[in-house]
This record gives structure tokens, C-alpha cells and sequence, in this order.
């Protein structure tokens, strides 16, 4: 038995060495959460974690700025957002109703603005950036501080910031209290408001009660981290490669577009290879076209070149990527149309004129805009401004999600 035993001792450690390097190494655990690195969740009796971040009065703004307050909201906020939008009116309320009663809030914007894909600017007229947060700021008449995170996003990590908005309501010791959504609704009508959380924890905080619901999920646009620059340069990357279609219509398919039976809201440009304002302008409407490419909304290109040149004109928009947003591809498929991009293939430029727009004078470039049911929302005769065509359009198109009726 000694034997045996000493020899499987023997045979044992010759073989175990070979086993441990043969092992496979272990997988690492997956993450709980997608989030960047240094991303920190908040649990109910945290700290507030401290923060330094410019304001939009140019000033810097610290925790200890707002520590005579008894009960202190954080709220993430951005421009580009749609829900974080429509809740503007209702925090700027919640200020007011609770002024002078020991609440202040502070608003932040975690969002890099180069972190942003053009076409998720299509409720905004602007980005996320330190200036445009200015504009915006003025513009909605904002009665609360609005910081800004955006270079460096250290506060949105250490608050754990998933999306805007998100708000965190601390105590006097600055100890967490309520975190989550500010109410249920992504409207802006405050009608639509069945859970007022946020505000009910306001209520029950300043009456020496705990807040009734602690944790909720906020819903919005996730935070834009900074990391995901490298997403945005590849949806760059893929309009700059795209291809064109372009195809001959006449008059009488100019009229079926223009009547606009459709959901969408469409852009007429007439233009042409030969024209200086017309190529001069023609990156603003891609531009538009791709701040709206989430939305119902087309651009419709209506060359004047001889048709002869139409591969000149598939050149010209293919270089200026005047390609088609995936969003729009089932419906024009269910239209049984090849793309957005067409030379019109009469002689009479009046039979165009008659089936576009009985007020366009006659020369070229020449931009109509119209809803659904084919009303004007916006037309103009040469160099088109870019940013006037796009507010209009956003004026029509509106800045918050609708509740269908």
C-alpha cells in the first residue's frame, strides 16, 4: 500500500504543474452595469459628492456654494434632449413653488457635445455645449443654476448620472434622501403627470418625513460619455461613403410629392450644378437633413441640369453626402421610390413651377418646406440660412415628444 501510495504521490506531482498550465484562465466577471470607467451609483444615505464646475455666469460653483439649503436637488439636465425639455417647466415651478422655503436646486449638463450624432439634435436648436447652454438657458428663462460637466464628466460619474434628466435630492448633512425620474411623464404637459416623485419627496423632506418612494428608474437620453466619440466618427465615416440615387421626374411627379399624403414633413431644394448660391448652399441642407434623420421629416432635391448630366449630378451629391437616413428608407420603399434626389426631365421650368410653388419667382436656388397635407411651412428664393430654415422647421416639429391624440 506504501507502494502504491508513494508512486501516486510521484505520478501526482509530475502531472499536477501540466494540469495548472493547461488550465484555462478564468473569464473575467461581467460588469453589472455598461457604464464608462470611474462610474459611481449613489445608494440612499450617500454623500453628495463635492463637484467644481463653471456656470453659466461664468462663475464657479462648488457643493459649498448651496450649503444654507436645507433640502439640495442636483438635476441633470442637457439641451438636446426631448424629455429633459419637456420637464424644464416643471422644475423651473418646483423653484419657484419652493423659493424661500430652504430648497435649491442645481442643474448640470453631463453631456459631451461631441459625443452627440447630428441626427440626435433633432429636438434642439442646440448642442450640448458651454455656449449653446447659454443661449438655451436664456431662451427658457432658467431661474436655477446651470453647470456645466461636459469636459471632463467627473461630477456625472461620481453622481452616478444615467441619463437627463436625472435628479438627486439630498438632506441638510447632504446625505441622499431621493434619486431617480423628477415625475412618470415624457411630456411636457404637466396634465400627463401621474407620479409626481420628485416633488412629493420635496413635500415630505421639508416636513421631517422620508421621502415616500426612495429610488426611482429615470427615463431620457442616456448620459453622452465621452468615449463614445469614436461611435459618432464611424456614423461620419458612413454618410461621407454613401451612395446616390438619382432619378428623372417631371411635373406631374413633382405635384404627387408636393401634395405630401405623407406623415412626414418634406424640404424642396431646386438647384443646380451650375449654380453658385445653390452649391454654396447645399451643405446646410444636408446638415438639416441629417439634424432631423430621427424624425419624420425628407430632404427633396429637384436638379435643373440636363439630364445628360446626370452622373455630374450624382457626383455633387454623393460628395456633399446627401444620402438618405435609414429612417427613411421603408418609407420610401413603400412609395416605390429609389431615393430622394431628382433632375427634372421637362423643358418648361413654368409646368415645375405650377406643380411646386405658384409663388416662386423663378430663379434657382429655391427652398419650400411643407407639412403633412402639403401647407407651407417655409419658403425662400436664393442662398438659403441655415439656421433660419431649421428653427422654422423645429417651430413646426416641436422640441418635446406629443402624446398622440
Amino acid at each position: 500500500m506504501i507502494t502504491f501510495m508513494n508512486k501516486l504521490a510521484a505520478l501526482l506531482a509530475l502531472v499536477a504543474p501540466a494540469l495548472l498550465v493547461a488550465e484555462p484562465p478564468a473569464k473575467p466577471k461581467k460588469s453589472a452595469s455598461s457604464q464608462p470607467a470611474g462610474f459611481h451609483e449613489l445608494k440612499i444615505g450617500d454623500p453628495a459628492p463635492d463637484f467644481e464646475l463653471i456656470g453659466i455666469d461664468e462663475e464657479m460653483h462648488t457643493l459649498k456654494d448651496y450649503a444654507e439649503a436645507g433640502l439640495l436637488m442636483v438635476a441633470f439636465l442637457s439641451n438636446h434632449c426631448p424629455t429633459s425639455q419637456a420637464v424644464e417647466g416643471r422644475i423651473k415651478r418646483l423653484v419657484k413653488e419652493f423659493k424661500g422655503k430652504g430648497f435649491k436646486l442645481v442643474a448640470i449638463n453631463p453631456n459631451d457635445p461631441a459625443a452627440l450624432r447630428p441626427d440626435e439634435l433633432g429636438y434642439s436648436k442646440y448642442n450640448d455645449s458651454f455656449p449653446e447652454m447659454k443661449r438655451h438657458a436664456k431662451e427658457q428663462d432658467f431661474n436655477f443654476d446651470y453647470l456645466y460637466d461636459g469636459d471632463t464628466q467627473r461630477t456625472a460619474l461620481a453622481y452616478g448620472c444615467l441619463a437627463t434628466p436625472h435628479v438627486f435630492l439630498f438632506d441638510k448633512e447632504r446625505k441622499l434622501r431621493y434619486q431617480g425620474r423628477l415625475d412618470d411623464s415624457r411630456y411636457a404637459d404637466e396634465a400627463t403627470v401621474t407620479a409626481a416623485d420628485a416633488r412629493n419627496a420635496i413635500v415630505a423632506l421639508l416636513d421631517g418625513k422620508p421621502a415616500p418612494v426612495e429610488v426611482t428608474q429615470p427615463h431620457g437620453c442616456s448620459t453622452k460619455w465621452i468615449d463614445k466619440r469614436q461611435q459618432v466618427a464611424s456614423d461620419h465615416e458612413k454618410w461621407e461613403k454613401g451612395e446616390v440615387e438619382v432619378e428623372l421626374i417631371d411635373a406631374k411627379g413633382i405635384a404627387a410629392l408636393r401634395k405630401n399624403d405623407t406623415k412626414k414633413v418634406r424640404l424642396f431644394n431646386v438647384w443646380a450644378t451650375w449654380c453658385g448660391p445653390c452649391v454654396k448652399e447645399f451643405p446646410e441642407l444636408v446638415a438639416t437633413s441629417r439634424k432631423f434623420g430621427l424624425r419624420d421629416f425628407e430632404l427633396i432635391t429637384i436638379s435643373m441640369d440636363d439630364p445628360k448630366e446626370m452622373p455630374a449630378v450624382k457626383a455633387f451629391l454623393e460628395k456633399n453626402n446627401a444620402i438618405v437616413p435609414d429612417k427613411l428608407k421603408p418609407s420610401l420603399q413603400a412609395e416605390g421610390r429609389k431615393g430622394n434626389a431628382y433632375i427634372f426631365n421637362e423643358a418648361s421650368s413654368e409646368a415645375l413651377m405650377q406643380a411646386l410653388d405658384t409663388e416662386w419667382p423663378g430663379p434657382i436656388p429655391h427652398t419650400l418646406v411643407v407639412a403633412p397635407g402639403g401647407e407651407v411651412i417655409f419658403r425662400h428664393t436664393g442662398e438659403v440660412d441655415g439656421d433660419e430654415l431649421r428653427a422654422k422647421i423645429l417651430d413646426h416639429m416641436g422640441r418635446f415628444y406629443v402624446p398622440e391624440p
